[in-house]
């Protein structure tokens, strides 16, 4: 005889924790500020006080930036090749300066909005009923 336990864990907002990390705000209260430097997270939130020290969002934000702005200049470059003869210096003066600064501008956002799915779906240090002995063996 098999026995079944379940817990009841409370659901957090998907969208809205990650709309309140795109913003650059606590996903959890959307108040406190969740970075201290461009993108150095702080330690914790300081109106509701949820740690970050649990997030790890690593390579995906750089990521989703590049996927991001590869489209958009892929898209420019497409459509100042259709409109007819362009100079070859468009592209110097143009695409590498956005390809630098365009990420660079997203990157914050993208990482708040990581960091807010991390919290509403629970991953990593963001689960509470696991064991810090759980965290190292995974």
């Amino acid at each position: 005889m098999a026995v079944q336990v379940e817990t009841y864990r409370e659901r957090r907002p998907l969208w809205k924790a990650i709309g309140n990390g795109m913003a650059c705000r606590c996903p959890s209260c959307g108040k406190g500020k969740l970075f201290r430097s461009y993108l150095k997270l702080n330690e914790a939130c300081s109106n509701c006080g949820l740690d970050f020290t649990a997030a790890r969002a690593d390579d995906f934000p750089p990521y989703i930036a590049i996927f991001i702005v590869g489209h958009v200049l892929v898209g420019w470059m497409l459509h100042a090749e259709m409109s007819g003869p362009s100079d070859p210096m468009l592209y110097v003066w143009t695409m590498i300066p956005a390809a630098i600064i365009l990420p660079l501008i997203m990157l914050p956002s993208i990482k708040g909005g990581v960091v807010g799915l991390q919290w509403a779906t629970r991953m990593h240090g963001f689960d509470a009923s696991r064991t810090d002995h759980d965290r190292h063996d995974s």
